[in-house]
Order: structure tokens, then sequence, then C-alpha cells
């Protein structure tokens, strides 16, 4: 299959990357596939602009604000001032981290970086379910996954499994063996310790093998029989620590573990990161990423060939990502000319500020428009993160609500341009002269944009 370098360059922007911005498409026809490949490095994602929060500063913030909220309601009222000040600045914290990131999407100029950033973040989901997680989702990005998303596998799965987000996004901190020295002692006080599957399980199923390696009930009890003690630092164990991962030694569970047919001996916090080390090996592994990618980049139902190229090339190099990313990027089956993906409402957006060169402005105006398109900031609605199939975002419904979106934004977004122009710009050869033609017809240039963002060609890549 040959493409030309103008079709090559359209991909590269609306497919591999978050949608064109102004000359973007024309400064790549040179060579598509260098542009992207330059863009990986061992360095890791960009960070978003601005001061960078760190979970242990937010997990104090919350732990202040929780001791100010049960002061409160030991004296009769838990709605003081101070108390509400400290809940609106945690829930503020949330929104300026949502912001950051989706300026950073907006401007960049490394977009495939970002794109590929924003897969494992979803691959390694931590939802804003509840105002903890919420607090810590920025900080799980920029500490656990943006510096990894290149690197080795391995690395990656453990920094987001250790992340005191994940650990308590999925309840692994609180989870006590069993047979612990500190499930005997609670068991004097009449207490019953609780062993917890949860991230053991999500480790399993969406982060490392998949369901189609075919492990039992009993191997996710014995890895989470194996986690236990991985925990969070609070200000009696380290105060120094405080809010950073934490080994309880005495909340694990001695002995050896069997997990999908192989031994692990115990040796307290590393027996789990040995049972990591060969879920990151495993050819299951390679398998199940490999088509997760190649359904997230290309098509949501993959190219076989192009799952097993990500899934070799993912194998030889020991679970090298940054190989793994070169090895996309210069599939045959990457430049298929059919664009089978449908943009999520964050990919939509976003696409649409890059065209126009708008910047995002306010979260207040901004997460209800997510909101109503089904896609909460942070807010994924499970594990699972969000889905990737096409009919997960077009019913009826979630389409009038974007044409609805397009007309207000293009009324306030063209003062400076001239649609048919932008078309060109953001589209290249992907623009089909029907679509061209709507658009140059339209009564005003709002209208003309309006249907731009509405096109065939824009709401998908």
């Amino acid at each position: 299959m040959t493409i030309d370098t103008d079709l090559m360059s359209a991909i590269a922007a609306t497919r591999l990357g978050l949608g064109a911005k102004h000359g973007e498409i024309a400064a790549s026809k040179g060579d598509p596939q260098g542009r992207l490949l330059s863009q990986i490095r061992a360095a890791g994602a960009d960070q978003p602009a601005g001061d960078q929060p760190t979970s242990a500063n937010r997990f104090i913030a919350l732990r202040d604000y929780q001791q100010q909220q049960q002061a409160a309601k030991a004296a009769g009222d838990a709605k003081t001032d101070p108390v509400k000040a400290a809940f609106r600045l945690l829930r503020d914290d949330t929104g300026v981290d949502f912001m950051a990131r989706l300026r950073l999407a907006a401007a960049t100029d490394a977009a495939f970086r970002e794109r590929w950033a924003l897969f494992w973040a979803n691959h390694f989901t931590v939802s804003a379910n509840r105002l903890i997680t919420a607090t810590l989702v920025g900080p799980f990005e920029q500490e656990a996954i943006r510096p990894n998303v290149f690197g080795r596998f391995e690395d990656l799965l453990a920094a987001s499994s250790s992340h005191p987000a994940m650990l308590l996004y999925l309840d692994q901190a609180q989870s006590i063996g069993p047979e612990s020295p500190a499930a005997k002692y609670q068991a004097r006080g009449g207490k019953h310790a609780g062993l917890n599957e949860n991230l053991a399980r999500e480790i399993l199923e969406l982060h490392s093998v998949g369901l189609e390696a075919g492990y039992s009930q009993a191997d996710v009890t014995e890895f989470a029989r194996a986690m236990t003690g991985w925990s969070i630092a609070g200000p009696r164990e380290s105060p120094d620590r405080e809010g950073r991962f934490f080994f309880r030694a005495a909340a694990h569970e001695p002995g050896v573990r069997e997990i999908m047919g192989r031994r692990y001996a115990d040796g307290g916090q590393e027996q789990a990161r040995a049972v990591i080390k060969t879920l990151a090996a495993s050819p299951h592994t390679a398998h199940h990423l490999a088509t997760r990618i190649a359904q997230h980049f290309v098509a949501d139902d993959p190219p076989p060939t192009l799952v097993d190229k990500l899934s070799a090339a993912y194998l030889a190099s020991d679970g090298q990502l940054g190989v793994v990313a070169r090895t996309l990027v210069k599939a045959p089956e990457t430049w298929a000319p059919a664009a089978m993906k449908f943009k999520t409402p964050y990919e939509f957006l976003v696409s649409s500020w890059r065209a126009t060169g708008v910047e995002p402005q306010e979260i207040s105006t901004i997460a209800p428009v997510l909101t109503a398109m089904g896609q909460k900031p942070f807010s994924a609605p499970s594990p699972k993160g969000w889905a990737e199939e096409g009919p997960a975002w077009c019913a009826p419904d979630a389409v009038i609500k974007r044409m609805t979106w397009s007309e207000a934004f293009a009324a306030g977004a063209v003062a400076d341009h001239d649609p048919v122009v932008l078309a060109q710009a953001s589209l290249g050869a992907r623009l089909t002269p029907l679509t061209a033609q709507t658009i140059a017809r339209a009564e005003t240039r709002a209208e003309g944009l309006a249907v731009l963002l509405m096109s065939p060609e824009f709401q998908r890549r």
C-alpha cells in the first residue's frame, strides 16, 4: 500500500496527533513519519505548565481537611467557613490539574507524544470518584505516567501500581493479610482484617496479561496476598514520607505465593514486585497491550498484522515502549487512508481548539460540556477507562450535543477565520470535495465553521 505524503501528513496530525494546528500538516509534508519519530524520547511525555503539585502535598492537604471536618462535627457544626474553604480548595485543585493538561493538548507541537501519554493515562485509569482520588489524578499522571511512557513497561506498571492514587482508587492501601501480624493484633481487639483483591484483579485483567491469559480466581487471591503491605505513609509511620508509597511489613501476608503456575518466595515488598516483573515479560501482556494500542490509534477492530508487529516489538525489546511507539509509526497498517476512529468528546474539543488557535479558558464552562457529552473530566466510569469503541460516543443524542456546542463555539471563534482556509489547514488531503463545497457555500463564516467541525472528516481520525 502506497500513500502520498500529503495524505500521510494529514493522517499524522489527525490520527496520530490531536488534530492539526495551523501549518502543522504543511510542515510535516517532507517527512511525516520522521516528525512523529522525533517526538519519542527517553525523558517521557511533557508535563503540563505551571506549578507541579505532588501527591504527598495533596494527601496531606486532604488529611488536614478531614481533621478540620471532624473537629467541626465534634463541635456540632460541620459547615464552618474554614471547612468549606478547604473543600473548595481541594476541589479547585482538580480543575486546575485538568485545565493544565487540556491547555497542553491544545497547544503542543508534539501532539503524538501527548496522545501516547493520554493513552497510557487511560490504560491505568484513576477516576475522580471520591475527593481523595480527584485531588490525586493530576499528580498521578505527572509522577507515575508521563515520565515512563517511552521506557520499560515494567517500570510503568510498577510506578502506577505503587502510586498513592492507584492504591487509594482500588482500595489497596488498607488491604491486610489474614495471617499477618497486623491481622492477629486486630483480632485480639475484636476486629477482623480484610484482604482486598481490587488492585491485583485489575493489574491482571486490565493492566497486564488480560483475560485471555486464562488466570484463575485463585491467582487473583494469591496476587492480592503478595501485595498486602503496599500502602501509603501516614504521620505516625514515616513523617518525612507522609503521603508517599509505604510498605507496611506487619500487614503483609507471610508465605510463598503461587500465581499462574509460578512460585514466588516470601520477600516482603519485593514479592509483589517479582510478580509484576513476570507479568510485564509475559507474551500475554505483549499481545494485550499491542491490541489496545492498535485499537486506540488505528481502528476499533485493529488489523491482526499490526497487533502482531507491536507484540513482537514489545517482546524483542524487553517491553521498551519507545520501540513499540516507533513500530506503530513505521507500520503500513497505521497509515490506512480510511479514518476508522470516532473522536471522544475530549479529542473533539481539543482538535477544535487546535484547528482555530483558540485557547481553552475556564473549567467552569468546559466541564459541563464534556460531562454532557459523556466524558466528565477525570471521571472514567470504571477502572477500564474511557471506551475506545466509536458506538460509545456517536449515539444520536451525543452527536446533537456536539452540534449544539459546535454552533456556539463557531459563533464566537470566527472573527479572524475563513472556514474554507481552516478546513484545508486542519484536514489537508483528508478534506473531501463535498465537504469543502458545503463549507464554501455556507451563508456565514460561523455556519461554515460549524459545518467543518461536524463534518465526517473532522469527527473521525
